[in-house]
Parts: structure tokens; sequence; C-alpha cells
């Protein structure tokens, strides 16, 4: 088997950085807020270094920007790079706080060769804007050794691999303090001498536990790793190093997420018709914002546009300091057939869907009303008026269908008080109403009057001739 580990030295500061549109001195300290841990690259070019106490870094750079350490968030970044990975290789390991491992022995020949695979990660990292040193190895640990101590090439030569481990000082190679120091006082200072050692010797004079880590860095005992399976759901956070006042601020952030949105949900060849957009404030509730669209979407820039305007809407009402994007419903994704050989769609449902999203994020969900036939004989009961029906859009009807009826159905009959001049269509019959004891008898015509206009007219057996709609 073949593995590849990802370290990443500074995941928190990358994450934060991602997230802000102006570059800018930042650095990560520790949860007690007096030492740097992290620098970027602006902090550093200006003599902060990680180690270095909090309040000498701000006196070399006063306009700094700080962050605090958080394992829990750090954890969940974690977690976000695992599930891109995971479009790659199916087995990856999560190695908490820094690192990733993914098997890649078994998909040299699916990228072309190791070279290919390799060429993709690294791709997949620049796009992300993520700082990692990759590392290759027969086993997992050999793997995490080299990653971490940036010796990480592109081979995948036992030989090439077995001196590179050689080469390592103990420390580096991560035997604890003190089991370094019984090795120093045995001689040995690099991990090719402790190869070089029997193991019936190194067990005798060290401990089974260190035997154990030697062996499983060599291949010689079993080291298995239990895969990591993606959660069945979205979720991104972003964090702030300074509070966003306007909702304007968020939506560079929410681009890179929504971006990624759509990447994950091309990849599951799935859709989404619901976000839910949380946005936590210093000192308040956090703000829910539901996200929805009048049918399947997997689009970053229409996902956009739908907050856009909900923001326009809706202002903040405290400045955000984080905003975390979520998506737990998941729809199956149909095939696209409606383009001609130019790549234009010829189906009106996108401009239907991406209208009536639009539409219910600027009005309301409930502002817009859909008409839907009923089942009555009667025009004026023959209608009613619902909330917009999600993930579908009304049907075309053919003239064999249903009897023509005027676009403009009158709200009630009104007296005809002139006679008619011409005659179209008719008559159409409509009886019915006896069960609920509002009966009508009604025989329709489409005619024309005096004036011109075509009218929907019809003549009740007991009343005489009315008008109850106009055609256009």
């Amino acid at each position: 088997m073949l593995w590849l580990y990802l370290h990443f030295p500074h995941l928190l500061l990358d994450h934060i950085r991602r997230t802000r549109e102006e570059a800018g001195a930042l650095v990560i300290v520790e949860g007690s807020g007096q030492k740097v841990i992290q620098a970027c690259p602006e902090a550093r070019d200006q003599g902060v270094h990680a180690g270095m106490r909090l309040k000498t870094a701000l006196s070399l750079v006063p306009e700094l920007g700080t962050v605090r350490a958080d394992q829990q968030q750090e954890a969940r970044i974690l977690e976000d790079q695992a599930r891109w990975l995971y479009r790659y290789a199916a087995h990856i390991v999560l190695v908490p706080p820094d690192g990733l491992m993914a098997e890649i022995g078994s998909l040299k020949r699916l990228y072309g060769g190791l070279p290919a695979a390799w060429q993709t990660v690294e791709q997949a990292l620049d796009e992300r804007q993520l700082t990692a040193w990759p590392g290759l190895g027969h086993t997992p640990l050999a793997a995490r050794l080299i990653a971490r101590a940036g010796k990480g090439e592109c081979t995948d030569d036992k030989g090439h691999i077995q001196r590179t481990l050689g080469q390592m000082p103990l420390l580096a190679a991560e035997f604890d303090a003190r089991t370094c120091t019984r090795l120093q006082r045995l001689g040995l200072n690099t991990l090719g001498e402790v190869f070089a050692l029997p193991a019936a010797e190194l067990a005798r004079r060290l401990s089974p536990e260190t035997l154990a880590r030697v062996q499983k860095i060599q291949g010689t005992r079993p080291d298995p790793q239990a895969p990591w399976q993606p959660p069945h759901q979205f979720r991104q956070q972003a964090d702030f190093v300074q509070e966003i006042e306007l909702s304007q601020g968020l939506l560079f952030p929410l681009q890179r997420i929504l971006t990624e949105l759509e990447e994950d949900l091309c990849w599951r060849q799935q859709e989404t018709d619901s976000l839910l957009l949380v946005l936590r404030h210093r000192h308040e509730e956090p703000t829910r914002v539901r996200i929805r669209t009048s049918g399947p979407e997997h689009r970053a820039d229409a996902f956009l546009n739908l907050v856009r305007l909900r923001f326009e809407q809706q202002p903040l009402r405290a400045p955000v300091v984080s905003l975390q994007l979520s998506v737990k419903r998941f729809l199956g994704r149909e095939a696209d057939t409606g383009q001609d050989l130019l790549g234009e769609t010829q189906d009106l449902n996108e401009a239907w869907h991406t209208l009536m999203s639009r539409l219910q994020a600027r009005l309301g969900d409930q502002a817009l009303k859909q008409l839907s036939p009923q089942a009555d004989h009667r025009p004026e009961r023959a209608w009613s008026a619902s909330g917009v029906h999600r993930n579908n859009r009304p049907a075309g009807t053919t003239a064999n269908q249903l009897p023509r009826r005027p676009l403009w159905l009158l709200q009630g009959p009104q007296p005809l008080t002139e006679a008619p001049i011409a005659w179209f269509a008719g008559p159409e019959r409509i009886s019915g109403g006896w069960w609920d004891g509002h009966r009508v008898h009604r025989d329709y015509y489409i005619a024309q009057l005096s004036s011109g206009q075509l009218a929907w007219v019809f003549r009740d057996i007991r009343e005489g001739w009315f008008v109850h709609g106009w055609f256009g």
C-alpha cells in the first residue's frame, strides 16, 4: 500500500485568511493569548514569528490581527478538508489536529500514474489557498514522518523512502523525550541507526512500545487505519477577525463557501432547495436565515443572488463574528437534456425556478400565489389561489385539453347591456352547483361586442344575458 499524508502547518491561519478580502498581518495565539503560535507571511516579513510573545509582536506591528486558537474549531476545519479530499480518494483518515491521510496506491492507474495523482492534490490545495506538506510512504507512520519533516517527494521507490526515513533525527521521528535520551545514550542519533538494531535488542534495551512504533514505521507490524466517512450534510463556517457590520461584507466569504457547495453538489450528482445560514453575534442570539428555492438548484451564483436579495430585505441587527452555511436536504439531479447545438438552454424550468426563487426572496415565501384548477364546472369556482408549489411549474395545455377560457375572468358575471354583433363559438353548456345551493345553468358563447371587444358571454335561462370575461 502507498499512503499520502498531508500536514497542514497552519490550518487555522489559512482558514481565516481565506475569508478576508483585505490582506494584512495576522497571527494565531495560544489559548491564554500570550504567545504567537502561527504567523502569516505578511506578519513574518515584519519580524513576527511563532513563539514570540504577543506584546512583542504588537510592538512590531501595531495593526496586527489576532485570532485565539480553538481545538473544536480546528477539528471542524480539518473535517472540511477531508470532505474535498474524499472526492479524490475513498480511504481517508483524520489525524488531528493538523493531518490527513489517504491511501492512493490503488488509485495510480485511475489518475494515470503517481505524478498525475500528486499534481491533482497539489492543484486542489492551491485552489483552496491551503498550505500543506505532502509525504508518501508505504506505511501510515512513514508517510506522516516524511510529511511533517517537509521531506516529501513524488516517488514510491522503497529505497528512496527508506533512506529519507533513515536520515531523520530522533526528534523528527516523534519519539518522546525519554526515549530519545535513552537512544542517544546508546549512541543512536538517527532513525536509520535505530532500524539497524535487532528487534530483540531494541525491545530489551528500551520498551515493547518503542519496538512496536519502529516496526509500524518499517511495515513489519500491522497498523490498521479506520477510514473516515463523510457526513450526509454540507456545513462550512467563516470566522472573522473583525466584526462585520454590513451585510455586504458577508458576500465575499459566502461566495467562496457557495462555490465549494456547488462543487460538492456536482460531485454528489445532487441538488438542494434549502440552505440554512446562521449568523453569530458577540452579545446576541444567532440570526437564522433560511434560503429556499422554488426547485432543485446547485449553482453558486443563483444561491448568492437569493442571499443578496434576502439581505436587502433583512438588514443585520448586530455585527457578525462568524457565519455558518449548512445543507441537510439533498435531491436527485436530473440529466440536462435541454440544450441546443450552441449550448443555449431550451428548457424554461430553469428560468421559471430562478424567477420564483428571486421573487420569494424579495417579497417573502407567502407573497406569491399560484392558480390551481378545481374540480367544478362553474368558472368562478373552477380555480383557487395557493402558495407556489415547490419543484413544479405550470404545465402547458393544448386546445383539445380544456375549452377556451378568457385570460381576464371578471370577479362575477356582469349584465350584458348590448347585443353582440358577431358569434364565434358556442354554446358551451355548464350546469351544476345543485349540491351546495349555488346552482347555475348557463350556455356560454365567445362573441364580439359593438366596441370590438371579444367577450365570454352566457345566457342564464332565468335572468338573461351576462358577460363573464374578456379575451385579450
